[in-house]
């Protein structure tokens, strides 16, 4: 087994648009298989790490209509690495802005670790428009799980890969690693602003899966991914995300109706897998999909086999 025989054939899309979304920002979007098809929206995790090419093929082409778009900052979406009017609220208004530029009444959400976040918060602000859901790498966005992954927690797991992580912070910055990557990453000193990028990206994509994939590795640590990527996630959980405390389980009865499946990768060292429970038992028409072979990243294996087949069980519960 491999990804390109569990992923469905390589496709292009069939329409590319920039929308404008604000005097700031313009977001790439892109359409792809069949445009009378289901409408299903990818929305990628970070925030800031865009979409690549991969992320059509979790779809069957011939009955779904694919949309994808890069958030605010990142991929294909300008200006680049951006934290001017970059917040949570802008995000979820502009997946909303997308879809009345579409045409789209009602469309699936597919999104995975800070994907599956933003899904989350668009579907409880707008639970008419959502179809159902389909969620990979729960990340519920509380303080404790960014401490977790960027104070304490992971580190006892990748001690190794932590030392290269804390590497660009001042000893005595460290009890804060957080707002102290926030002052590198937004200096004026740009040889220090993408040592720390590279850094902060590169424990991201390390820590993303059970076994060590170096090409993930080399993608993350990218300068022109990982500048947006890192500048835009520590943006975020320097404020807290821009959400209230525990918001997303505070307002799961805006949801309940949504068919939704839970994919969650057992050993996901990112968004650990306390957080897919914890949701789930909030939800009474979720399925809770384990994969105990894998960790954070959509592109291991089992992980990638489940989100296939549940794009493809969506279709018959949509």
């Amino acid at each position: 087994m491999s990804l390109e025989t569990i992923l469905y054939p390589h496709i292009e899309p069939y329409v590319q648009h920039s929308l404008q979304v604000d005097q700031t920002h313009t977001l790439h979007i892109e359409e792809c298989g069949n445009p009378d098809g289901v409408p299903v929206l990818f929305v990628h995790g970070g925030p800031g790490g865009g979409y690549s090419p991969t992320h059509r093929r979790f779809f069957d082409s011939d009955r779904y209509r694919i949309v994808l778009f890069d958030q605010r900052g990142c991929g294909k979406s300008r200006p680049h690495a951006c934290l001017t009017n970059n917040t949570t609220a802008h995000l979820i208004e502009d997946i909303e802005k997308i879809r009345r530029h579409l045409n789209i009444e009602q469309w699936v959400l597919f999104g995975g670790s800070w994907g599956s976040t933003l899904s989350l918060l668009y579907a409880q602000a707008y639970p008419e428009r959502v179809l159902g859901m389909i969620l990979r790498g729960i990340f519920l966005c509380r303080d404790e799980d960014v401490q977790w992954f960027y104070q304490q927690g992971a580190d006892r797991f990748f001690p190794d890969y932590w030392q290269d992580f804390i590497a660009p912070v001042a000893e005595e910055d460290r009890h804060d690693m957080v707002s102290a990557y926030y002052d590198l990453l937004t200096s004026e000193d740009e040889v220090a602003r993408m040592r720390a990028a590279e850094a902060w990206s590169v424990w991201e994509g390390r820590t993303s899966t059970l076994q060590p994939d170096e090409d993930l590795v080399a993608h993350f640590g990218s300068p022109y991914h990982a500048l947006a990527m890192a500048r835009i996630e520590c943006h975020y959980f320097k404020n807290h995300s821009f959400i209230e405390p525990n918001q997303i389980l505070g307002n799961t009865r805006y949801i309940e109706q949504i068919p939704t499946t839970i994919i969650h990768g057992h050993y996901d060292m990112v968004c650990p897998v306390n957080q897919a429970y914890e949701l789930a038992s909030k939800l009474p028409k979720v399925t809770l999909k384990i994969c105990h072979q894998s960790g954070h990243s959509a592109m291991e294996l089992e992980i990638a086999q489940r989100l296939v087949q549940a794009a493809d069980d969506m279709l018959n519960q949509v």
